[in-house]
């Protein structure tokens, strides 16, 4: 277990647990429909996966979450008490955006960006049958620099390697830039029409791409 506050108050007991450096970022991903390691993984990628077994280890042990077998592979499922969690994660992202709005270059995560938008595919916009779109952000390191999403089936998956499909559309812009169009900071028809973001590909596909992906669920929180 982890260090006590010494205090009755059901906020100090709570945060005993919860406080731990990433364990609320691991309840974020359960909440938006991570199950298994290797998933949880993407969505928190700059944490060992050792730091993650450790958490996940943590969270069954106090009844937040479950561990099953599934086929082959362990899942993780929010127990009651894990759900309960979702509003808190929520309350948070929304405070997040109305009074912390600014980021700094060290968390511009091109990784955790695709991760987050695989899971916000509009998939009654995309076009039929596969649909390939790759990022290039040409500011960020050559290793880190290309991205593809495949888009099939109702399904979407992020490759940091050439999938060997040829793109259906091509998009490139700043990583910030990107990010800003994700949190609901900056609008596709502004940064379409600034060319802070480019488009390539047919031209009807071109013109339907911001029609594919759904913003961050703290997009619209209003700011002062």
């Amino acid at each position: 277990m982890g260090s006590s506050y010494g205090q009755f108050c059901p906020v100090a007991k709570a945060m005993e647990l919860l406080d731990e450096r990433w364990t609320l970022l691991i309840v974020r991903e359960l909440v938006t429909g991570s199950r298994h390691f290797n998933e949880l993984r993407r969505g928190v990628p700059k944490m060992s996966p050792s730091l993650l077994s450790k958490r996940l280890n943590r969270l069954v042990r106090a009844g937040v979450l479950e561990r099953r077998p599934d086929g082959g592979r362990v899942s993780y499922t929010l127990t009651p008490a894990g759900r309960e969690l979702q509003p808190v994660v929520e309350a948070l992202g929304a405070w997040g955006m109305r009074w912390i709005p600014e980021i700094g270059d060290e968390d511009l995560d091109p990784q955790l960006l695709l991760w987050d938008m695989h899971r916000n595919v509009d998939h009654d916009a995309v076009p039929p049958g596969r649909t390939v779109v790759q990022f290039s952000f040409p500011d960020v390191a050559p290793h880190t620099r290309d991205w593809w999403l495949v888009i099939a089936s109702g399904d979407a998956d992020v490759c940091d390697q050439d999938p060997g499909h040829p793109p259906t559309v091509r998009i490139t812009a700043r990583l910030r830039r990107m990010i800003e169009i994700w949190r609901g900071d900056l609008a596709w028809p502004e940064a379409l029409r600034s060319s802070a973001v480019e488009v390539y590909g047919p031209q009807q596909l071109r013109r339907s791409v911001p029609a594919w992906f759904k913003l961050s669920s703290f997009a619209h929180t209003p700011r002062p």
